[in-house]
């Protein structure tokens, strides 16, 4: 007969049996926590069910802020983002490598998306699609921003800027090489077709 000790041992081995058996059959997911929202995510939870979207369409997508009411603010936000972005244009490389050049393009596209006037955003969206970056050089980059707020300018009936004086009137004090003035055979450069390619002349597909 067999004892009550003997009973119990085997009773264990066989429970731990099942528990291991259970374990190799079904692995245990592996959790986390979010920090920020508190959920957790595992094998076949809330992480496969989220979409990210592709790069192109984060960076081209439409405006995300509200119309802008109050004309001062506007004005005020205005003057200010142009001093950035031409600054910007100004200390850009004048050989920059192809991740610059993405970058930049990206930026002035990821700029139309989160300017604080939405309307104005949609207007710059309109003027990207005419008007894509340019990017191959501080110069390129540097005028056509300037051919930009030319057409900003036109719309909003003021004078037409200067864009032979661009580092005089925004110079940062920042002591870099200024952007070389253009030379008599390069003068019809600040009238171009930035709608065009550079080198080959095809017209350029405007971005969304």
């Amino acid at each position: 007969m067999v004892s009550r000790f003997t009973r119990t041992f085997i009773a264990i081995i066989f429970a731990l049996f099942l528990i291991t058996s259970l374990g190799v059959l079904h692995p245990q997911s592996k959790l986390y926590l979010d920090p920020w929202s508190g959920d957790q995510f595992g094998d076949g939870g809330v992480e496969q069910r989220l979409t990210v979207k592709p790069h192109e369409e984060v960076v081209k997508g439409k405006p995300i802020m509200q119309k802008l009411g109050n004309e001062t603010a506007k004005a005020e936000l205005g003057r200010a983002t142009w001093k950035l972005l031409h600054t910007m244009t100004l200390r850009y490389p004048e050989d920059p490598s192809l991740d610059e050049k993405e970058a930049l393009n990206s930026y002035f596209h990821l700029f139309s998306r989160l300017y604080p006037c939405g309307e104005c955003a949609a207007e710059f969206q309109m003027l990207l699609k005419k008007f894509p970056p340019q990017t191959s050089s501080r110069r390129s980059a540097a005028l056509w921003l300037c051919t930009v707020h030319n057409e900003v300018n036109k719309r909003l009936k003021k004078s037409e800027f200067d864009c032979a004086n661009l580092d005089a009137t925004y110079d940062c004090g920042c002591g870099d090489a200024p952007v070389r003035k253009p030379n008599k055979d390069e003068r019809d450069d600040l009238e171009k077709d930035f709608s065009k390619d550079e080198v080959t002349g095809v017209d350029l597909i405007g971005g969304g």
